[in-house]
């Protein structure tokens, strides 16, 4: 049943759309041509417009050509003008990457002005909301199955679970030997988590990969392991930089308070080194680094810097703080509890984790809490 329902929807529905597409213009063209047009609302915060349409109309059409390049160029002509395959597939992550992420910041900024603008959403019509969500929608596409090793992301769940919950109960206790005793409990935790995770067999996705400053060289000298190092997190700093200023313009332009926008990206940014390695491990079909990855960091995340402010804090927290952490305490339990249920995880169930992040989304913007 789920392998037919995955053909219907990925092989067979694509191609009626498009037959639908193509067969439906040329008669609407044919019978119909002063029904061509659409209501426009080019005088309303154009700003936004501008930045919104052409970030995804270029992000887009990149994107497209980058895969009609890519998918119908024959190997031999990559092999003839000295383009590597590892090449091709950095610049494909790179290129598109960039171009996919210019994409979904266009279509969020044409989503919020159409739907947060009272003038613009009262002349919008159904199709041009429902079009819009539909974009957004397909942005995230990807094959519809992990191949995972289910007990390892089991035990990651119930270690983040168990010392993030820990964390939120200090919360309520004002003893500071409770909170010096439950650092130490999540510390031991966390190195029992290390024992466990390098005394198991290695898996056929963990061998190492070429230097990307030496890619011909089996054993790699220090000095060129070091630079890569050193320009990796010079990246890093010059990223975050970059982030900080465009979360500045975006909140100008969004007309929002720069640190409600903080509160919701900045733990994006924070992530953005996960996500990038697990984005290229994904591409690369190696769903259990890409998954592991991500994890791995949140078990680290909820024990050692957790552990630090517990004892060098009073760990008193904000309202705020203990939704976000309950928040996450449910999408992770949800997770979990699509283990334990059916045994492996669908994404399509697995990002509804999302709905639990519009909805924080829209408390800090309605309420500012």
């Amino acid at each position: 049943m789920y392998e037919t329902l995955n053909h219907i929807l990925f092989g067979w529905y694509p191609y009626l759309c498009l037959t639908v597409f193509l067969v439906g213009s040329w008669l609407r063209f044919d019978r119909e041509q002063y029904t061509w047009r659409s209501g426009s609302s080019q005088l309303l915060r154009r700003r936004q417009l501008m930045w919104g349409s052409n970030l995804f109309h270029v992000g887009i059409l990149i994107v497209f050509l980058g895969h009609f390049v890519g998918l119908l160029t024959p190997i031999w002509m990559f092999d003839a003008i000295g383009i590597s395959h590892g090449f091709k597939q950095w610049m494909a992550i790179i290129v598109g990457g960039v171009a996919g992420l210019a994409c979904l910041i266009g279509i969020t900024l044409l989503v919020h002005r159409r739907l947060f603008d009272a003038r613009i959403r009262k002349t919008s019509s159904f199709g041009d909301i429902a079009v819009l969500l539909l974009l957004y929608a397909r942005l995230g596409k990807r094959e519809a199955a992990f191949k995972l090793d289910y007990h390892e992301v089991r035990v990651d769940l119930v270690f983040f679970l168990a010392a993030y919950a820990m964390a939120l109960g200090c919360g309520f206790v004002v003893s500071r030997p409770v909170h010096y005793l439950a650092a130490v409990l999540l510390i031991a935790s966390y190195v029992y988590y290390m024992r466990l995770k390098f005394s198991g067999a290695p898996g056929g996705e963990s061998e190492m990969e070429p230097l990307i400053f030496a890619p011909r060289q089996a054993v790699p000298s220090y000095g060129l392991i070091g630079l890569q190092a050193v320009v990796g997190l010079a990246g890093l700093a010059g990223g975050a930089h970059l982030f900080v200023t465009a979360a500045r313009s975006i909140a100008e332009i969004l007309e929002v308070s720069p640190l409600i926008l903080a509160l919701l990206i900045a733990p994006l940014a924070t992530e953005l080194p996960e996500m990038s390695n697990s984005f290229l491990w994904l591409y690369r079909k190696k769903d259990r680094l890409a998954v592991g990855n991500v994890t791995g960091a949140m078990v680290f995340q909820g024990t050692f810097p957790v552990s630090i402010g517990l004892v060098g804090t009073d760990w008193s927290l904000a309202p705020s703080a203990m939704t976000t952490m309950g928040l996450a305490l449910l999408a992770v339990g949800a997770a979990a509890l699509q283990l334990l249920w059916g045994g492996h995880w669908r994404p399509w169930l697995l990002g509804g984790g999302v709905v639990l992040y519009l909805g924080y989304t829209a408390s800090l913007y309605f309420y500012g809490f």
